[in-house]
């Protein structure tokens, strides 16, 4: 197996230092590294395994020698530089919206759709952080007993926002316990002690962008297009980890207990399911893990086909890193990748 020269995009960023941590984590074949970021960040120290980089102001010329490019700097940067990546020759995984609902462009989630990966045209899109953890779950339901209708609601903490968002929790929380009047910045209101159902923008039909991409994100990487989808997502007080209720109605009964040994086998899900110990995930236990936890599997009561689940994941390594640097190991472990000459 050779070894990959690898661009971050947005390398000071949340989701960016995730890259580098779960890159070295999991000793992922590079040769080298390239940390870009804006303009405001060029010339910031990093360090990747042991040895200090320099991050550089992103540009046209950033991607020469490059074998995969990693994005994380927002749609904008993503429509306009990983095209440019692409042509220089760079396999780009995108963690951005930019790319998701274009027909080109594969929407992959390993666990789910790994051979997606093989018709890209160059750019690979990364999903969202709740759509991942959702289906990773349920596909492994779905290849069983068909899935016809999922309504989820989230609790999604406040690091998919990034790193202001996750300062502006800390300091609100501060003043509220001080007795002090709090400004939002980031959120169009008080974040601390408090939720907020609006995530992204709204849109025509009252949904927001983020409910919407639940909805077509998951019939793309499932490749069910007829799965009805709702969701209802919700900005929560919590600094890590996003959280979700999701109802699931299946084409015929499923039982809680044949659900759960389904799952005990499926890639990436761990099961915690004990009511009797208060045994379930929260986003506190799942932070800085890589599962998509499972719990308190049980009967939808309103329906017969239908079950009820609980499932977190850590958002910014599962929904975000890691599932982009799966997506480049599935390409290195089926060789749909090849390492180019060393970057200059």
């Amino acid at each position: 197996m050779g070894e990959y020269n690898i661009a971050i995009v947005g390398a000071t960023g949340l989701v960016g230092q995730e890259f580098i941590r779960v890159l070295v984590q999991r000793s992922f074949p590079m040769k080298s590294i390239r940390l870009l970021a804006s303009d405001r960040s060029a010339g910031r120290k990093m360090t990747v395994n042991q040895q200090e980089h320099e991050v550089m102001e992103t540009a046209a010329e950033s991607f020469e020698g490059i074998d995969i490019a990693l994005f994380s700097a927002g749609a904008e940067i993503s429509r306009y530089f990983a095209p440019l990546a692409a042509q220089a020759g760079a396999v780009v995984i995108d963690n951005s919206a930019a790319w998701r609902m274009e027909p080109n462009v594969p929407l992959v989630v390993p666990e789910v759709n790994p051979e997606d990966i093989e018709w890209h045209s160059g750019i690979i899109a990364n999903p969202n952080c709740s759509t991942i953890q959702m289906v990773v779950a349920l596909y492994p339901l779905h290849k069983v007993n068909p899935i016809k209708r999922i309504v989820a609601s989230t609790y999604q903490s406040v690091s998919g926002t990034g790193s202001a968002a996750m300062e502006e929790l800390n300091t609100q929380s501060k003043q509220v316990l001080e007795g002090q009047a709090t400004i939002p910045h980031v959120y169009p209101h008080q974040i601390a002690f408090n939720v907020l159902p609006e995530i992204d923008v709204f849109l025509d039909d009252g949904y927001t962008r983020e409910e919407w991409k639940m909805e077509q994100e998951t019939r793309k990487i499932m490749h069910a297009g007829e799965i009805a989808v709702s969701a209802t997502c919700v900005r929560v007080p919590v600094y890590i980890g996003h959280s979700e209720a999701v109802w699931v109605e299946f084409s015929s009964p499923m039982m809680p207990d044949d659900a759960e040994r389904i799952l005990v086998e499926a890639p990436g899900v761990k099961i915690l399911d004990d009511n009797a110990i208060s045994l379930y995930p929260h986003p506190w236990m799942a932070a800085n893990t890589d599962d998509v936890f499972v719990g308190r599997i049980r009967r939808d009561t309103s329906h017969p086909n239908g079950l009820v689940m609980w499932i977190v994941a850590d958002n910014l390594r599962k929904g975000a890193a890691l599932n982009a640097i799966q997506i480049a190991e599935e390409m290195v472990q089926r060789d749909w990748i090849k390492p180019r000459e060393v970057a200059k």
